[in-house]
């Protein structure tokens, strides 16, 4: 391995072993700094000499080297935001409440790592969600009215009009989601009885209002420019860089578990944490294998012969993915299922009558590892996960769209048989599909409840949306890069056996002498 690689890996577990060590609390910063040190120079120089090659390929090439860095440079910019903090905010004091297991935001700064944000008093805390909350909404309304339907068949003009109106969408939801942050920052608290916000008058506020939808747009911004001048998605980038941000604090965390813990409970401690570990990479591995997995239907074309010619006849597969709804059933059924959690953990307390008794009941059943809210949570993945799946995989259009162009499915009559093949198809994919999400989505809750002493900070790697998003943005981003360098005739990420040269050049062919 040459001497640049070995430093670079040493630069990058220097880095990472001081932001755990920052990361980490006093007394244990050195222990926690050098452990993670170590860790990630092994990774890196791992890494390096596997991957070795493809990353000189990547910074030879100078639209790439470009692209890569104009995205590195965008996402730092989109983590600066999150250390400004909005004006007139105690810190302390809402901090204090976030640590509070009943807090009224407690479940906002759970679920917003899911949508890029923090929902602490910064800038950039509404992140990108009013703009995917927009983007969500016209897209299910492309469908559902004919006008917006027509207006998207339109082309690029249709599209850029759709755009338009879901950025108008994206202000308006801005302005709601920071009146109710800036609501909630305003009121005392029900532990301190002490409000978040310094001296909370109409000015202070409404400085706060602006701060927020200014910062929610400049992050929707970022996201469009890193998708026209960066690589991949800049969406999907910034949610990604929202979840994997606290990544250091988790490292930081299992460290803590093992170096706090006494002579006696440090072996479990330490195999607990290999058991982690072991089970992240096989989750990772389970999620990748699903998102990558599709079913290929066969499409034979019909053959037209005009004079001596014969046209079509090919067979082409028209694929359809596992998991093709991706990772909104589960954001839609935890955004639905905070509703009632919310509300009952705010009223059920308040009297001592039979009713709040039955509230209480109720609020114990929903509780995140109650019966009724694992069977909810199960039922509206599976119906999200069929109703996102009929939006974008209609049997009846598919069927007539082949009819149409002389497509059919070999041993399936054209038409009505077609879209019933289809449709029992489609059912049975999207079921397996569901079941993979409820496993998926479920596995935070099972660790942390089995687990004593363990927090969402570690599990959130371990299933849910988290290793969703991350795995799904991680291999489109991989899968951009690849492609770049196979237009360009360099090896993709898979190397091995005799392929064409690399480097671009082209170099001269092998001929094999004759027998």
């Amino acid at each position: 391995m040459k001497t640049n690689r070995i430093l670079l890996s040493l630069v990058l577990g220097a880095l990472i072993g001081a932001i755990v060590g920052f990361k980490t609390s006093a007394d244990q910063q050195t222990s926690a700094a050098i452990s993670a040190f170590i860790a990630a120079t092994l990774i890196s120089l791992l890494v390096c000499w596997k991957m070795g090659d493809v990353l000189v390929d990547i910074y030879k090439i100078p639209e790439l080297r470009n692209r890569i860095l104009t995205t590195l440079g965008l996402l730092a910019v989109f983590r600066f935001g999150f250390w400004v903090y909005l004006p007139g905010i105690n810190i302390a004091q809402f901090k204090s409440l976030l640590a509070d297991d009943e807090g009224p935001l407690n479940w906002l700064t759970m679920t917003s790592k899911l949508t890029g944000g923090s929902f602490t008093p910064v800038l950039f805390s509404l992140g990108i969600m009013p703009y995917i909350s927009a983007s969500i909404i016209f897209s299910l309304l492309v469908k559902v009215f004919p006008a917006l339907e027509a207006l998207s068949k339109e082309g690029e003009a249709g599209r850029r009009q759709i755009s338009r109106y879901t950025r108008y969408a994206t202000v308006a939801l801005c302005l709601v989601q920071a009146m109710f942050l800036v609501w909630n920052w305003k009121n005392p608290s029900a532990a301190s009885g002490e409000t978040i916000t310094l001296n909370p008058g109409f000015w202070i506020c409404s400085l706060q209002l602006i701060c927020l939808t200014a910062g929610s747009l400049f992050v929707m911004w970022l996201g469009e420019k890193i998708t026209e001048y960066g690589i991949g998605n800049g969406t999907s980038l910034l949610i990604m860089a929202g979840i994997i941000s606290d990544v250091p604090a988790a490292i930081a965390e299992l460290i803590r578990r093992v170096f706090l813990a006494t002579e006696e409970e440090r072996p479990f401690e330490v195999t607990y944490c290999l058991l982690i570990i072991a089970m992240f990479v096989a989750i990772v591995a389970a999620v990748v294998f699903i998102t990558k997995g599709q079913r290929r239907i066969p499409i034979q074309q019909q053959r037209a012969v005009k004079g001596r010619k014969v046209y079509g006849g090919q067979r082409q597969y028209m694929p359809v993915k596992v998991n093709a709804a991706g990772v909104l059933p589960v954001i839609f059924a935890s955004s639905l299922l905070m509703i009632p959690t919310l509300f009952l953990g705010s009223v059920a307390y308040g009297g001592d009558s039979w009713f709040f008794g039955f509230l209480q009941i109720l609020d114990t059943a929903f509780a995140s590892n109650g019966f009724l809210y694992i069977f909810s949570f199960i039922g509206m993945i599976v119906f999200f996960t069929y109703f996102w799946t009929s939006l974008y995989y209609n049997p009846v259009e598919i069927a007539g769209n082949m009819k149409e162009y002389g497509s059919f499915i070999p041993g399936i009559r054209p038409g009505r048989r077609t879209a019933e093949y289809l449709e029992k198809i489609f059912k049975r994919i999207t079921l397996a599909g569901a079941v993979f999400l409820c496993l998926i989505a479920l596995v935070p809750n099972v660790i942390m409840g089995n687990v004593p002493g363990m927090s969402f900070l570690v599990t959130q790697f371990l299933g849910g949306t988290s290793i969703l998003i991350v795995v799904g943005v991680s291999l489109d981003f991989v899968e951009k890069i690849e492609s770049q360098l196979l237009v360009r005739q360099y090896e993709g990420f898979m190397r091995g056996g005799e392929t064409t040269p690399r480097g671009g050049g082209g170099g001269p062919k092998k001929t094999v002498p004759a027998e």
